[in-house]
Formats: C-alpha cells, sequence, structure tokens
C-alpha cells in the first residue's frame, strides 16, 4: 500500500464532495429495508458499514490502518488513519459536512466520483444508518492539525461539530452503541463473526492492516483478546486459507491480478481432491452469493480455456461423451474479486451484479492467466485434465441416480417416500416438515404434531456424509432421495446440471429435529452439510430450522418446568428448593407426544433456530474441516472450542 495521499483524481475531498441524496426519516421505522433485519445479522451489520467506510479511503489511498473494538458494554469503536471526514460547511444543507455524513441516509463521499474510484458498503446505506439505529454515536475527526467532535443519539445531533483540542494524527474514529428499543432479540456481538468478515477484508484488500480488540475477554498474560489480519498476496493467500482442510492436486496458486477494459479483476483458483464447486465472488468487498456477470464470465472463461487444451493434448481422445462446464469445476476453489466504479445489482437479495461489461474483463483475465500456467505447468496441466474426466465420467453415473430421484418426486402421491407422514394443508407457505432423527423419535413426533400443517420424515440413523462422497454416491443414498422426493425439489436444468428447482417446494418450513445430546448435533451436522452443498438455496431463502428440545424437566410436586439448559435448570432448582427433581432428556424418544407438542412442535411455545449464511467463504471453509478427511485441523478447531462443547458421559 501507497502512502495516503492528500489528493486523489486532482480534487481534494472537501465539504463539497459531500452529496445528500435523501433523508432518513424511514430508516428507524424500518430498519430491516437497510440492513437486513434487526437480529445478529443486522446487529453485526452496523460494524460493517462503519469499516466500509474506512475501506474506501484505503481503496482511494488515504488509508493504512482499521482498527475495530469491541468494548465492555458491546458499543463498538471503529479508528482508521484515513483523511478524516470533512468537517467544513456544506454549501447545500448549511451544516458541517460531518453532520451531513452523520444524519443524512445515503450521504458520503462515494457518491462523488472525483473522491472515490471505488466504494463497498450495502449499495450506498451508509454510516447515518449506524447513527439512526444507535441510541448513542460519537465521530471524532482528526484533520488538518485539529481535532473535531459530534454526538448523536437515535441519528439527532446533541450539539454542533466543535473544535476539541489539535493534533499530529488523522483519521477518522466512531464509537455507537446499538439501540436496546431496536435490536431487542440481542446486543451481544459475537468475536468469532466479526473476526470472520475482518480477515475476508484484509484479504480482499491486500496491504491494509486490520485490527480486532475485545475489551470484554482478558487473555492470561493481561492483554485483551484479539488478532490483527493482513495480507501481502491477497486472493492466494486467501485460497489457501480456505483449502487448508482440503488435499491440493498442485502445489501452487493459479492467481491473476489485473484491469481489463477499465475494470480491476483479481482471481485464484486452486484444485483439490474433492468433489464440491466452491466459487466466492466479490464485487466492491461485497459477497456477491447469487453469483452476476463476474462469475459467469469466470466460467467461461475457465471452461473454453480447459477444454481448448484438454482438446489440444489429446487426452480426451478416448472419452466416449462430451464434457460440461461442470467437470471443470469439480474440485475446484476460486475467488473472483471485482472493483466496479457503478455496480448494478440484481436478484432477490441484490446481491447479484448486472454489468454487462464485467463478464469479458473477467473471462479474458481468466483465459490469459490459465493459458500462461498450463504452459509453464504442464504436469499440473495434465492432472487437472484428469480431475475433469474423472467428474465427467461421475457425472454420467450422477446423473442416471438423479433420474431416479426426479421419476419419485414427480409422481403423485403415492410416490413420497413411504416413511413419510404427510399433513393435509396445500399451500406449501403454511407448511412445515419435521426431518427426525430415528423411527423412535418419529413415531412419537406423528402423535404429537398438529396434522393439518406439519408433517413428519424420520431419517435412519447418520445419513451420508456428502462432503467425503461421490455426487452419483449422494443420490443413490436411500435418506437423500426420501428428502428430495418429500421435498419435491428437483434438480439440473439444461443450462445447469447443479441448479435447484424449488417451483414445486412442498414446505417452507423445514425443521431438522435430533436428540440434545453428541450423536443428535452430529447428524444435524450431518444434514446442514447436505443442505450446504447441494441445496443451498434452502437455506439462502430462509427455509431451513433447527429445532430446540429441552435438556431437562425439573418438577416438585405438582409444579413443573422445562429448562434448555445449565443455567436455566439451576436457576428452577434454587426457585423450587429441597426435593427438587431433575429429568434429563438424552433424547426425544423419552417424551411423549404432548411433552414433545408442548416444548418443541407447537409454533405458540417452541423455539426454532433459522440457518442463515453469515459468510459463505467461511461456512465453506468449516464445513470442509468439520465433515473432511483432514483430521488435524478437525482436532484444532475442537481443541479451541471444546469450552463449548457439551459431552456427554
Amino acid at each position: 500500500m501507497s502512502e495516503p495521499k492528500e489528493e486523489f483524481n486532482k480534487h481534494n475531498y472537501s465539504a463539497d464532495s459531500i452529496q445528500a441524496l435523501e433523508g432518513m426519516e424511514h430508516v428507524r421505522m424500518r430498519p430491516s429495508m437497510y440492513i437486513g433485519d434487526v437480529g445478529t445479522r443486522g446487529l453485526h451489520h452496523l460494524v460493517y458499514e462503519v469499516v466500509d467506510n474506512s475501506i474506501d479511503e484505503a481503496l482511494a489511498g488515504h488509508c493504512n490502518n482499521i482498527t475495530v473494538i469491541i468494548n465492555e458494554d458491546n458499543s463498538i469503536t471503529t479508528e482508521d488513519d484515513g483523511r478524516g471526514i470533512p468537517v467544513d460547511l456544506h454549501k447545500k444543507e448549511g451544516v458541517s459536512a460531518l453532520e451531513v455524513v452523520m444524519t443524512k441516509i445515503g450521504a458520503g463521499g462515494k457518491f462523488d466520483k472525483d473522491s472515490y474510484k471505488v466504494s463497498g458498503g450495502l449499495h450506498g446505506v451508509g454510516v447515518s444508518c449506524v447513527n439512526a439505529l444507535s441510541e448513542h454515536l460519537r465521530a471524532t475527526v482528526y484533520r488538518d492539525g485539529k481535532v473535531y467532535e459530534q454526538e448523536y443519539e437515535r441519528g439527532k445531533s446533541l450539539y454542533p461539530v466543535k473544535q476539541i483540542g489539535e493534533t499530529d494524527k488523522r483519521g477518522t474514529t466512531v464509537t455507537f452503541k446499538p439501540d436496546s428499543t431496536i435490536f431487542t432479540l440481542t446486543l451481544e456481538y459475537s468475536y468469532d463473526t466479526l473476526a470472520s468478515r475482518l480477515r475476508e477484508l484484509a484479504y480482499l484488500n491486500k496491504g491494509i492492516t486490520i485490527h480486532l480488540v475485545d475489551k470484554r475477554n482478558i487473555k492470561e498474560d493481561g492483554e485483551f483478546e484479539g488478532e490483527t489480519f493482513h495480507s501481502t498476496e491477497g486472493l492466494k493467500e486467501f485460497i489457501t486459507y480456505l483449502d487448508a482442510t482440503r488435499e491440493p492436486l498442485m502445489k501452487d496458486v493459479i492467481a491473476f491480478e489485473g484491469e481489463k477494459n477499465g475494470v480491476p479483476v483479481e482471481v485464484a483458483m486452486i484444485y483439490n481432491t474433492s468433489y464440491a464447486e466452491n466459487l466466492h465472488s466479490y464485487v466492491n468487498n461485497i459477497n456477491t452469493h447469487e453469483g452476476g456477470t463476474h462469475l459467469s464470465g469466470f466460467r467461461r472463461g475457465l471452461t473454453h480455456t480447459l477444454k481448448k487444451y484438454a482438446d489440444e493434448s489429446g487426452l480426451l481422445k478416448n472419452l466416449k461423451f462430451d464434457i460440461s462446464g461442470d467437470d471443470f469445476r469439480e474440485g475446484l476453489t476460486a475467488i473472483i474479486s471485482v472493483k466496479v466504479q457503478e455496480p448494478q445489482f440484481e436478484g432477490q437479495t441484490k446481491t447479484k451484479l448486472g454489468n454487462r461489461e464485467v463478464s469479458a474483463a473477467v473471462s479474458q483475465s481468466v483465459s490469459e492467466m490459465l493459458t500462461d500456467y498450463l504452459e509453464e505447468h504442464p504436469d499440473d496441466a495434465k492432472i487437472i485434465v484428469q480431475k475433469v474426466i474423472l467428474a465427467a465420467q461421475a457425472r454420467h453415473a450422477a446423473q442416471k441416480a438423479r433420474e431416479m430421484v426426479q421419476r419419485k418426486t414427480v409422481m403423485s402421491i403415492g410416490g413420497l417416500p413411504g416413511k413419510l407422514s404427510d399433513c393435509s394443508e396445500q399451500d406449501p407457505a403454511k407448511c412445515e416438515i419435521y426431518l427426525v432423527e430415528g423411527d423412535s423419535a418419529g413415531g412419537t413426533a406423528k402423535q404429537g404434531r398438529d396434522r393439518a400443517f406439519q408433517a413428519i420424515l424420520p431419517l435412519r440413523g447418520k445419513i451420508l456424509n456428502v462432503e467425503k462422497a461421490m455426487t452419483h454416491k449422494v443420490f443413490e443414498n436411500e435418506e437423500i432421495k426420501n428428502i428430495f422426493t418429500a421435498l419435491g425439489v428437483t434438480i439440473g436444468t439444461e443450462e445447469d446440471s447443479k441448479a435447484l428447482n424449488l417451483s414445486k417446494l412442498r414446505y417452507h418450513k423445514i425443521v431438522i429435529m435430533c436428540d440434545a445430546d453428541i450423536d443428535g448435533s452430529h447428524i444435524e451436522t450431518l444434514i446442514l452439510t447436505f443442505f450446504f452443498r447441494y441445496m443451498k438455496e434452502l437455506i439462502e431463502n430462509g427455509h431451513i430450522y433447527i429445532a430446540t428440545p429441552p435438556l431437562f424437566l425439573v418438577k416438585k410436586g405438582a409444579k413443573k418446568q422445562y429448562a434448555w439448559d445449565d443455567e436455566e435448570r439451576l436457576a428452577l432448582m434454587e426457585q423450587y428448593g429441597d426435593g427438587t427433581k431433575i429429568q434429563r432428556y438424552k433424547g426425544l424418544g423419552e417424551m411423549n407426544a404432548s411433552q414433545l407438542w408442548d416444548t418443541t412442535m407447537n409454533p405458540q411455545f417452541r423455539t426454532l433456530r433459522q440457518i442463515y449464511v453469515e459468510n459463505g467463504a467461511e461456512a465453506d471453509r468449516v464445513f470442509s474441516m468439520l465433515m473432511g478427511d483432514e483430521v488435524p485441523p478437525r482436532r484444532d478447531f475442537i481443541e479451541k472450542n471444546a469450552i463449548y462443547a457439551n459431552i456427554d458421559a
């Protein structure tokens, strides 16, 4: 990273660079429209919005260091060494530019092309949204040798910007406390969640140093818990991190960095021995999990270049069927990152890139990168082509297995799994299905359910670990075939053999219900791995849930209450006093039908945990680590997290 400069594109960054786009009256009334939700995701998104401002400064060449501090009271402080938000008078608004940035939704230098060439953030929502959703926010600016400050409550300034001192540093510090009247579910920040995103940002913006400090936790040496994220090689290091739990097919990461047609493009990729395709795409640091033109450009460039090389090498001459684009991506982990001045986002969650010019830029970059690599590494090239041939052969085997699933799925009600106890309601939006561990618990659930809208599908034992299995083995597995058939989901289209068709999805709530013990947790993880690898859209569309059966029944005489953890159990024991009896539920089968309904299945009283993907790349890494072949990373993870594990005797 070059030294910070006082000018960018020959224009000063001043009050005139700040453009206020619209008011922010609706932010507090409709917060989910701006940050997604008011749960855990939305809470953490506040941090990302503030950090994105600092990243924008870094992208413009004016910032090298960013610090994020989780304070003791779960407030957040972010610091950077950028130019500092301008504090001079904004001509249009008649107040300081700092106040405009903090109190006008969409206001900021990123809307002035002369100040920032590209910028991240949630499509221009900005730090003002964070201010509106905070009970208190303090902004401190170090600029032009002076220190300026302004404080706000719920988005409104408490006083005009004032100078409070002199300094030889520069940058912006923001401390905010989320509003408890809006974030009613939780105000507690997850260190791991923030660390995953900041690590990702460091890889995507090499040369920047990002510090994370957690003042809630003090280590044995007296220092606060924390990490520093810094990458010198960017996506090459990111790929190495993501694929650490997989066995590589080649020694080196294939990487490209440059600019095509005015679009900065960075690509890194490597092949491994797994059967999964793991593509992660970003636009201006935003994870575009719906893909878009940059991803289609990558696929086109990859397929065209590898197909041409394979044809010219003669390695395909004995193959009796055509190779598809999917075959070239089996066992591939790749990251595509582009910077676009005016990104056009589409899709259900506005994370699909629509800019057409980006496709050709990425396709050309990938073609050049791969052509050079294949010529310089003939041994690796041969290994890749052989991997592609094996993938093609496995695809044909999987196609036959998949057709069996499709034939069962498209049949009438008679084609549904024999073990499925369906519901009478026909509207999928009102229906839910419980995937239940074992026939015994399944029988109890069938007796306790509401037959009008709740279906039960018992699963026999532990389903196949799809992380280690070839695709055709997955589709041949009886339990997995039953899941596909029961849900009414089909897979594969003429354009994409792995595309999921949810048009005939029979239930909009899919609930995984397992025993509250180690085996139950393992089965939950196996099922989630299957959904993540083969039905990811169900997770992304919010259809997957986990049931939470109680661990204890605490009773004394006629009084009884359920407890979901040891803390609740101890509180009830203290409340009831001497003579309290505890029943520990080892499995769902130990409950009778009415108990299961009261605690776990009754919509009025149950607690369902909705499954969502906070960080796609990190989720990919964790599933690979937990369910893959490499033992050492899994052992390290277990040792690190053993304090949180429930160990049954």
